[in-house]
């Protein structure tokens, strides 16, 4: 695993990053769409199946769903993003998770999850993967270290978190959880979604490190992918044509589609930053307010401490944010008002440049039972906001205080 390396920049890494050469003169990473590839000779054929001839040493392709030129250019840049040997791309960033559990579980065979999850995860691993693929899933506080010992058991193979828990923010202790992991003998998977170029899991110790592209790294909510980084050896056999997850269960992504986020790409750290900017001048003024804030960033944060350990501080502490308006009715009369004078958009996921804002138990944590979202944090009043870029900020911040001042009137 790399050691921490406090020079690390994602920026410079993706802008120095390998890809495919282009036409002379084009400033773009070229688009493939290719899905089936030609061959000089039949006797290299076979030696294609077995990888003998492969695109890393040879340039050579096969089929388009196990890997595409273009969708491989850009899970280059993304692998060195995130400080790993190697990536693959898929279609969603919900199948590269299952792909990854099935990989690395049997059927019989554990993870071990954090309880704070995104509310499609905890459906997959809670109900899916045990009903139709016969892995078992436990959850548990992944902030309680000694409860993460205690569950390990003989048959985990894996341990599962988010940098940043998805909608509560709690903040994923990855070196210590990696070294938990390294003694069990099973790999640390981070899914890093809130936190990319502000966190880089593979530095703290994490094994795999795992995105959903259709947020922030897409960073305009009209593509779906997913990305899986880590070691060469396993994205090797995850696109493996007889037996890998990846190439089995279907989840390629269209090269047109990497060819449009790999052109973001270079801007990304320039928006994470202007987000994570943004979300602390938010938070900080609303905590001024007396409002219940949640945000990474602020030292009352039970995470603070953690991410100020593990994150770039060249960028920030995220660009996600949390409100809890205590009940339901008062979150939703929130909402209407934000987006009536302009705060932003009622909408779920994450990214784009303008705010994006839901109640979180309602919507993307629905996935969990009422029982699990109390156990994490997630009142029915937890606003989830995914802080834009876009209009100017006091603007912004004056539609937000009249929005409070009309909501205490009102009551």
């Amino acid at each position: 695993m790399p050691a921490h390396d406090a020079d690390f920049d994602p920026a410079r890494a993706i802008a120095n990053a390998r890809q495919l050469k282009p036409a002379q003169g084009s400033l773009h990473t070229p688009i493939d769409p290719s899905a089936t590839f030609d061959v000089e000779r039949a006797t290299d054929l076979p030696k294609l199946f077995t990888h003998e001839l492969n695109p890393d040493e040879h340039g050579r392709y096969l089929y388009g769903r196990p890997l595409n030129p273009t969708v491989h250019a850009l899970a280059t840049k993304l692998a060195a993003m995130e400080a790993t040997e190697a990536a693959a791309c898929a279609a969603s960033g919900i199948s590269v998770i299952a792909a990854c559990a099935m990989h690395h579980c049997k059927p019989g065979e554990r993870i071990l999850a954090s309880q704070a999850l995104y509310g499609g995860t905890f459906s997959l691993f809670s109900r899916f993967l045990p009903n139709h693929a016969g892995l078992t899933v436990d959850f548990v506080d992944m902030g309680d270290l000694g409860a993460v010992r205690a569950a390990i058991t003989d048959s985990t193979r894996m341990l599962y978190v988010e940098t940043m828990s998805n909608p509560t923010l709690r903040v994923a202790d990855i070196p210590a959880l990696a070294t938990i992991a390294r003694g069990a003998g099973a790999p640390l998977v981070v899914d890093n979604t809130f936190s990319p170029i502000t966190v880089a899991p593979a530095l703290h110790g994490a094994d795999v490190v795992i995105h959903s592209l259709t947020k922030f790294i897409n960073g305009a909510t009209d593509l779906l992918g997913g990305v899986l980084c880590g070691p060469k050896a396993l994205i090797d056999e995850m696109q493996d044509l007889h037996d890998g997850a990846l190439m089995l269960l279907g989840s390629a992504m269209d090269a047109r589609v990497a060819h449009e986020i790999a052109a973001r790409l270079p801007h990304l750290p320039l928006r994470i930053e202007e987000h994570c900017k943004r979300a602390l001048l938010y938070a900080q003024r609303l905590h001024e307010r007396g409002m219940r804030v949640v945000y990474p960033g602020l030292a009352n944060h039970p995470s603070y401490e953690t991410l100020s350990r593990i994150h770039n501080e060249r960028y920030g502490f995220g660009g996600m944010l949390g409100l809890d308006m205590g009940d339901r009715e008062r979150a939703d009369r929130l909402l209407d008002l934000l987006r009536a004078k302009g705060f932003g958009r009622i909408a779920v996921s994450l990214g784009f440049h303008d705010t994006l804002m839901c109640v979180a138990g309602a919507t993307t944590a629905s996935g969990m039972d009422a029982a699990s979202r109390e156990r994490v944090g997630v009142s029915p009043g937890y606003i989830r906001f995914a802080i834009g870029i876009s209009g100017a900020v006091e603007d912004r911040w004056a539609a937000m205080e009249q929005s409070l001042d009309a909501l205490d009137a009102h009551h």
